[in-house]
């Protein structure tokens, strides 16, 4: 049975440079096991919930419980070794090969000065794998495209071997196949008991994978539940502030607008 695994109550959230509030009085939870979607437009504080969910900056007031627990209460190496981040994009100067950079989501598993044993090259090698990229473990990542750079984050974040796998935006650089292929991974780990959570702004790509939406709009108007009951055309044409149509082609959801 699912059970709540991140919990957020009444969180409200402000940059120091901004008079409005990014966050306000936000409250959800993510449930152990679901792939769960934050789907709404640009801007509206998706990447700041994931930021506030692995601690990074602190919300103004609220609470975040992970597994129950108070976040403040875990440590840093705690954290290292149960969530694992794909950001959007990540700017990387010095020419590590692939496989060495994988490697470095091996960290929290290490101790300080502590060299990558043969269990953390296996973890790398097989999160390459699992991205497709096995082929290229000596590849500068300085010289990869777009779409096999985002796969390289996904696979570094995998070698992490987290429990939950938080993605901002991690299918915004993929082409098609490449989409298809993260989607395959995603449903995979999900198979082996990994909790997943993602912000989108495309309507199709929470329908294609996510069994639980979270829709945020302005003001940080909230609606969640099952995919299926959530998704739907007047809560994305509320959400987005265009007309939308959901439709059902061939037993998937397919999201039109005018």
């Amino acid at each position: 049975m699912n059970k709540t695994l991140i919990k957020l109550d009444n969180i409200s959230f402000t940059y120091s440079s901004e008079n409005n509030h990014v966050l306000r009085t936000l409250s959800m939870e993510v449930l152990k096991g679901d792939i769960t979607a934050i789907l709404g437009p640009n801007g509206i504080g998706k990447t700041t919930l994931l930021h506030l969910i692995l601690g990074w900056i602190k919300a103004d007031q609220g609470t975040i419980y992970l597994e129950g627990k108070n976040l403040e209460e875990y440590s840093r190496r705690e954290m290292g070794r149960l969530i694992g981040l794909v950001p959007q994009d990540e700017h990387i100067t010095f020419e590590y090969s692939l496989l060495e950079y994988v490697l470095l989501g091996r960290t929290p598993h290490l101790h300080s000065l502590e060299s990558p044993g043969n269990k953390d090259y296996k973890a790398a090698l097989s999160a390459l794998e699992k991205v497709g990229l096995e082929n290229l473990v000596d590849r500068p990542v300085t010289h990869l495209s777009g779409g096999e750079k985002q796969l390289v984050l996904v696979a570094r974040s995998l070698a992490q071997e987290p429990r939950i796998l938080l993605l901002d935006e991690p299918m915004s650089n993929l082409d098609l196949a490449n989409k298809i292929k993260l989607i395959d991974v995603l449903k995979s780990l999900k198979n082996d008991g990994v909790t997943i959570l993602f912000t989108s702004h495309e309507p199709e790509v929470a329908a294609a994978i996510s069994n639980y939406l979270i829709l945020m709009g302005n003001n940080n108007t909230i609606e969640h539940g099952s995919s299926d009951k959530v998704l739907n055309s007047e809560s994305l044409s509320r959400i987005y502030g265009v007309p939308v149509n959901v439709a059902v082609y061939e037993g998937r959801k397919i999201v039109l607008w005018h």
